[in-house]
């Protein structure tokens, strides 16, 4: 395990598989968000999405909990900021989120403790979010008389308008079984679990072509809630034959043919550690 950064706000540390962990360090506030650790944030996440070696990203916190949502002294300090220091406060909060959603590669979350305010944005932000019985979610903004602004596209887009209505307007919170239900988090397990079950999704993920990867986020991003138009499907059809095409397409077809694991398989032995046969004749084709 290599350290990349290390702060009072955030430990950055990458396994040799290219699987790095972005770790919340402030436990002695929950790990809350200042707009400090907001520009930390940011500068890592550019940083992880540069590095040539990362192929996977997991979010954490330290302690007891996730992420509190704001630091109460940084919220104190902007109520009594003029309005444009607030929109270029709530920029970067809109750059952090944005940041994270468009990582290029999977991006886990893991959730344990309170995860309330901006710290439900953050895991609606996560392409897979796994959760302890414990965990719970608050979107609380309206009990100071504020909205959650911000987080909105993406904690909507997660849980659906529907649900957005209770709880944006109620400021209750749930649990991670209710987050579950609602598709903010993905799995709920035991505490003791949460290590091992993210192991599984990880090797999952790292059987996977990596730009096959970046594609299929992409893919997602341009295709959710889009009109399936001419111009659409014209897109869809130009992807599959680009990526049949590209290198790791070829290569992909040619190990599934050939009944070998492709150049990309770290792990010679993730297959059989999923439980999954080493020559899967079943293999969804692309289409």
């Amino acid at each position: 395990m290599e350290a990349l950064y290390s702060s009072a706000y955030l430990q950055v540390t990458c396994r040799k598989d290219g699987v790095a962990t972005l770790t919340l360090s402030r436990s002695q506030v929950h790990n809350a968000f200042d707009d400090t650790m907001i520009a930390e944030l940011i500068t890592q996440l550019q940083a992880l999405a540069a590095h040539p070696q990362i192929r996977l990203l997991i979010i954490n916190g330290e302690g007891k909990h996730f992420s509190a949502g704001a630091d109460l002294t940084w919220m104190q300090r902007m109520a009594s900021a003029t309005h444009q220091d607030n929109m270029a406060d709530a920029g970067q909060l809109a750059t952090l989120l944005q940041t994270v959603n468009d990582f290029p590669h999977p991006v886990i979350g893991q959730v344990h403790g309170a995860a309330y305010g901006g710290a439900v944005g953050l895991v609606a932000c996560c392409d897979i979010a796994v959760a302890t019985p414990k965990a719970s979610f608050c979107l609380s903004e309206v009990k100071l008389g504020l909205v959650p602004a911000v987080i909105s596209p993406y904690v909507i887009q997660a849980i659906g308008p529907r649900a957005a209505r209770r709880y944006f307007l109620t400021a209750e919170s749930f649990d991670a079984v209710i987050a579950e239900q609602l598709g903010l988090v993905h799995l709920v397990c035991e505490a003791d679990e949460l290590a091992t079950t993210t192991e599984r999704f990880i090797q999952r993920l790292l059987n996977n072509g990596p730009h096959a990867l970046q594609a299929a986020k992409q893919l997602i991003a341009n295709v959710a809630y889009h009109p399936i138009s001419p111009e659409l499907v014209r897109y869809t059809q130009q992807l599959i034959a680009d990526i049949r095409t590209s290198a790791e397409g070829q290569e992909g077809m040619q190990a599934f043919l050939t009944k070998r694991p492709p150049e990309w398989h770290l792990n010679e032995h993730a297959k059989v550690a999923q439980g999954q046969p080493e020559n899967d004749s079943n293999t969804a084709r692309s289409e």
